[in-house]
């Protein structure tokens, strides 16, 4: 899918390709709905046999737990939420050579542990090449995307093990590009930049959310990351259902107004990460450093000062029995034409977004947007709780 008339690819000097506003975008405005081009699972290989699928078909990755007539593959074991599912997945993503991959891969791993980053890379491995082999068309757009081996010189040493792996025990079929040792290094590359977590179905009771997949979408991964975002993404696996065939898809929603020419970041994690932790982790994950107006002003912040001012964050959010807070926020909303304002000036810039834009529903930690039909309406993209501002 292309990009729509509310955005575009533009490049920004040290951000490289980004998504910017064409005309001014409303809070709740959907912007993009993209389809994946490669889907993996995120199981480890030593617990995917004929009786553990974790839940999850293996080509849609719906929720299987509760549906009696699941099936699974007489060959690898792998299991599908329909015999429909399982009839599509074999043309496209369970195609006999994923299959024997999968099984052959299962079986090496069971027998020599190794971490679960070099598992997923692998499983990455086995989808992409199977993509080139049954759209190269789909495969090119996969390589045009950003990540290199230069970039990312660490999936060079993780391409030299895996690439000998695939190539003694599941070689991939005859390939356009051929399948060479520089090939798979730019393949983990694109994905370590690229990939989106599918998350499990939210739960109060857990902390933190596991991934149920991962999924390379063309045109969301070029959204940059801030961590105060204007935009956040959304899905509905389990909600749409497999027989539409796109219930892995995503959308990009608007959480607030934005001029024209602005640029569309999302965050590429929870909100609620401290400081050190966002850093930590984009740079481990992506490779940069983030220099958003938010961790400007975090990084002058002790330990101490950045407990206190969630603390503060968080009391403040207590306080808003009344509505008047919500009241004062759409006259702010309506008076300033970018985020700008909203951020203040004081030393607290993301105070207004944690009250307004965060989910205050226990272990959930997602981020609030407008309803496109309803903007009074807001929508969380992790649990889908709704919260109506006019009954605040």
């Amino acid at each position: 899918m292309g990009t729509t008339a509310a955005i575009g690819v533009t490049e920004i000097e040290g951000r490289g390709r980004a998504m910017v506003a064409l005309r001014p975008l409303k809070g709740g405005e959907i912007v993009l709905k993209d389809s994946p081009i490669v889907l993996y699972s995120a199981l480890p290989f030593q617990s995917n046999n004929h009786q553990n699928n974790n839940g999850y078909c293996s080509n849609c990755f719906t929720s299987i737990t509760k549906q009696p007539q699941n099936v699974s593959c007489s060959t690898c074991g792998s299991r599908f939420c329909t015999f429909e599912c399982q009839s599509a997945a074999s043309s496209t993503s369970h195609t006999p050579w994923v299959c024997q991959a999968l099984i052959r891969l299962r079986q090496y791993f069971s027998d020599h542990h190794q971490a679960l980053d070099l598992q997923l890379q692998a499983r990455f491995l086995v989808s992409a090449y199977n993509l080139a082999f049954v759209s190269p068309p789909r495969f090119h757009t996969l390589l045009s995307l950003q990540g290199s081996v230069h970039t990312h010189p660490d999936a060079d040493s993780s391409a030299n093990f895996l690439h000998s792996l695939i190539s003694s025990i599941c070689p991939p079929p005859q390939l356009e590009l051929g399948f060479t040792l520089e090939l798979t290094s730019v393949l983990l590359a694109k994905d370590k930049l690229n990939a989106f977590g599918l998350m499990e179905p939210f739960s109060e009771e857990r902390e933190e959310r596991t991934v149920r997949a991962y999924g390379v979408y063309p045109v969301a991964s070029f959204f940059n990351h801030d961590c105060l975002p204007n935009a956040c993404r959304f899905d509905y696996i389990d909600v749409a259902g497999s027989a539409s065939g796109n219930n892995t898809d995503i959308t990009i929603r608007m959480i607030h107004d934005v001029p024209q020419g602005r640029e569309i970041c999302l965050s590429y994690f929870p909100v609620n990460l401290k400081y050190a932790e966002r850093q930590k982790r984009l740079k481990d994950d992506y490779g940069f450093v983030c220099d958003c107006d938010r961790c400007k002003v975090e990084a002058n912040w002790s330990e101490s000062e950045d407990d206190d001012a969630i603390d503060e964050e968080e009391k403040e959010a207590d306080q808003d029995t009344s509505g008047a807070m919500d009241e004062d926020a759409d006259e702010q909303m309506e008076d300033e034409e970018d985020t700008d304002a909203m951020k203040g000036e004081d030393d607290f810039p993301h105070a207004y977004f944690f009250l307004t834009y965060m989910c205050e529903r226990k272990n959930c930690w997602g981020t609030l947007a407008p309803l496109p039909s309803s903007p009074a309406v807001m929508e969380c993209n992790v649990c889908g709780t709704c919260k109506n501002l006019n009954q605040a």
